[in-house]
């Protein structure tokens, strides 16, 4: 099993973005997580999409994943995968269409995701989940940083793992809101491996980003008995 630290770059202070994330990437971070919303899917913005290719160009040994929060996902997938996206991942209920625009994602030479929100049931997965390489799952409601981990998310992990098992289709599982240490932990015993991770765990702490995602890393290993395995 692997364990794998993305952290959120919305949590960045934009005036000081490049050395955060020079500091991120010596911390050990396996991922940048890059979202894109469009101020309609969520009453928010964030990140222009050339952002994304200003990441790969510095640093392309790490994987960028984009989390997109728009209402037309299928517009993006080709000017994301154009900037060298990595991991590209939409809402469920964005499209009408979700099986043809994940193929449209692994066509254009991405990995496939998807999210679904807190108000949604785990079954509603079904019917795509044979094509996902990944899916998020949300712990707090999408738009904004900084919310509060909701601790029912923690059952609903678990069928999910449980509808993986079922379905033999081995995805990574993704946490995405309000991740902190200890329920960092509790995740990665029942089965996720990557962590969407922000202001409880890399952002903001005394020790400074780099020591933190040190930190984040080991705490969860430790706290679980799992080998690292990789990227």
């Amino acid at each position: 099993m692997k364990i794998i630290n993305a952290p959120s770059l919305a949590n960045c202070s934009y005036l000081n973005m490049g050395e955060q994330v020079a500091q991120l990437v010596k911390g050990g971070a396996d991922w940048f997580h890059v979202d894109i919303m469009d101020g309609h899917y969520v009453p928010n913005l964030c990140f222009p999409i050339n952002v994304i290719g200003e990441l790969k160009k510095a640093y392309p040994q790490i994987m960028v994943d984009v989390h997109i929060m728009v209402e037309n996902p299928a517009a993006y997938v080709q000017r994301l995968a154009d900037q060298g996206a990595d991991y590209l991942s939409f809402h469920l209920d964005s499209t009408r269409f979700s099986r043809r625009l994940l193929s449209d994602i692994k066509n254009a030479k991405m990995k496939a995701g998807v999210v679904i929100n807190p108000s949604q049931n785990i079954s509603e997965l079904e019917p795509v989940i044979d094509l996902v390489d990944y899916v998020v799952l949300m712990t707090v409601e999408p738009g904004y940083a900084g919310q509060k981990f909701m601790v029912e998310a923690l059952p609903r992990l678990a069928r999910l793992v449980a509808l993986r098992k079922a379905s033999g289709n081995p995805f990574l599982i993704s946490i995405d809101g309000g991740v902190d240490m200890a329920n960092a932990v509790k995740c990665a015993q029942l089965g996720a491996e990557v962590y969407v991770t922000g202001i409880y765990t890399v952002f903001n702490q005394p020790a400074g980003l780099e020591e933190a995602c040190r930190k984040f890393k080991e705490t969860v290993l430790s706290g679980t008995n799992i080998t690292n395995t990789s990227h």
